[in-house]
């Protein structure tokens, strides 16, 4: 088989054999490209055009393997809206770590490759909805400079799968710098075995933060690492509007990427207790919840190093006590940053906070789009329109003026920070559910619009105008779907 530019180093599989179980993925009948990200397998160092998309399909549908791929299913646990449950991957399959011209290191994963020994009974497939949804969400999260998985390709599986109704069988390949979880910790410190442990936690230093290698307690560097990379990956949702949907335990991980598009979508009216995801009844993971879970999913990871943490059981507990609770200052901090841009504020000053906070109440008052009315602020002039005409949106933009002009840097600057901080184009849901009932019924050309739409999302051009407006009542998508 051509090499395609792949080159594999597969170092997850000297973990212990508890970690994985060695399996090529089920054959599909038919298989057939929806798309293929040319840009990210350049970026990868890889050349798909020599050969057909009938050839293309083959391998993306895992029936044709590279030669050094070394495909293999992970075991990790987790909690699932709060309640601890064994896992692992049901219905993927990481192809092995490839290896970018520039050094980088990437897993390839599969995404609805059939059966596992962990599918807990499942069919292992998944549907091409679902499929294409984590392709046009994990791509705009790309663009938008969110650390993010990345689809490389999604074909269908010539089949069929049987959920409420039949649907489209499709795979995705996921690009993951690692797929290792706060759920594959917490799979390791059910051994209790500390050599196992220890082997995870070696491995995710070497892999994510080789910087920490020399550090006298390396468990709590890393601890502190992965907070770090939390606080700034919830941030950046917030700063965009983003509602993961699935904060579990088996979702956050180490790598600091946003990971596991199931029923995520972005909020258009803003409203803290947003909530699209069907399963969320209680709205665990409604948008103003998601900081305060990452600190409970940090909190659960924290359990899993208390053997390495320290030998004394209590200064152990005390150590990762005191990680945890800086979780909220590191946070705030990022937040407060990322949101004094997106108002183009430079420097701190005492009234920062408030500032923000009475335009967010405002916004949620006033049932105001979140996307929009940030953009409308980044306009020389004030922001027009009869949203903008009360006494309490005029109150608070003069207040906003007088806080510009402390800027130690120019108005210029501030509507260039501004524009470079708020989104004129996000993947809005009643749009993304539209592109994706075309592509189940045969009509790629919407998804391909979309997606091209959605890749300099900065960048303010009248074609982007069909894709900005929020939906009308009858478009309004209230729930979305795991997909699963």
């Amino acid at each position: 088989m051509t090499s395609f530019g792949f080159k594999f180093d597969n170092t997850y599989l000297q973990l212990p054999k508890v970690f994985y179980t060695k399996l090529l993925p089920a054959p599909v009948p038919k298989p057939e490209m929806v798309i293929l990200n040319t840009p990210l397998a350049t970026d990868l160092g890889l050349n798909f055009s020599d050969i057909s998309t009938d050839e293309q399909a083959v391998l993306f549908a895992g029936n044709q393997m590279p030669e050094e791929a070394e495909p293999f299913a992970q075991a990790y646990a987790g909690h699932q809206f709060g309640h601890f449950t064994m896992l692992g991957d049901g219905r993927a399959i990481v192809w092995g770590e490839h290896i970018t011209p520039t050094g980088q290191r990437f897993d390839l994963q599969f995404k609805g490759s059939g059966p596992t020994p962990y599918s807990r009974g499942g069919d292992g497939r998944a549907a091409i909805g679902p499929m294409l949804r984590e392709y046009i969400i994990s791509e705009a999260m790309h663009a938008l400079n969110i650390p993010t998985t990345r689809s490389l390709a999604v074909v269908t599986n010539g089949g069929q799968v049987y959920r409420e109704t039949p649907l489209p069988g499709a795979i995705l390949t996921r690009v993951a710098s690692s797929h290792i979880r706060v759920g594959t910790f917490q799979f390791a410190a059910l051994h209790r075995d500390r050599e196992v442990i220890k082997s995870l936690l070696d491995y995710t230093i070497k892999r994510h933060s080789p910087h920490i290698e020399e550090k006298q307690n390396k468990s709590l560097s890393l601890l502190k690492s992965v907070i770090e990379k939390q606080a700034e990956l919830i941030a950046h949702w917030m700063r965009v509007g983003f509602v993961h949907g699935v904060m579990n335990t088996d979702n956050m991980a180490l790598s600091g990427e946003t990971i596991d598009y199931g029923p995520c979508a972005f909020m258009d009216a803003y409203d803290p207790e947003t909530v699209f995801s069907s399963i969320d009844h209680m709205g665990r993971y409604a948008y103003a919840n998601q900081p305060a879970i990452a600190q409970w999913n940090l909190a659960r990871f924290a359990e899993t190093l208390l053997p390495l943490l320290d030998d004394d059981a209590e200064k152990a507990k005390e150590i990762a006590e005191e990680a945890i609770n800086g979780f909220g200052a590191v946070y705030k901090e990022k937040s407060l940053s990322m949101l004094r841009a997106k108002v183009g504020l430079f420097g701190e000053q005492a009234e920062d906070e408030g500032l923000i906070t009475d335009l967010l109440d405002w916004m949620h008052r006033q049932n105001a789009d979140y996307t929009n009315t940030f953009l409308d602020l980044t306009s020389e002039a004030p922001p027009k329109g009869k949203l903008y005409e009360g006494d309490t949106f005029k109150e608070w933009h003069a207040r906003w003026q007088v806080r510009l002009a402390k800027n130690t840097e120019p108005l210029e600057s501030s509507l260039s920070l501004m524009r470079s901080n708020n989104p004129v184009v996000i993947p809005r849901n009643h749009k993304v559910e539209q592109v994706l009932d075309a592509a189940t019924n045969g009509d790629l050309q919407p998804l391909k619009d979309f997606i091209a739409a959605l890749q300099e999302p900065y960048k303010n051009s009248s074609y982007l105008k069909p894709y900005q407006s929020p939906p009308k009542p009858e478009e309004t998508v209230c729930q979305t779907f795991c997909g699963t």
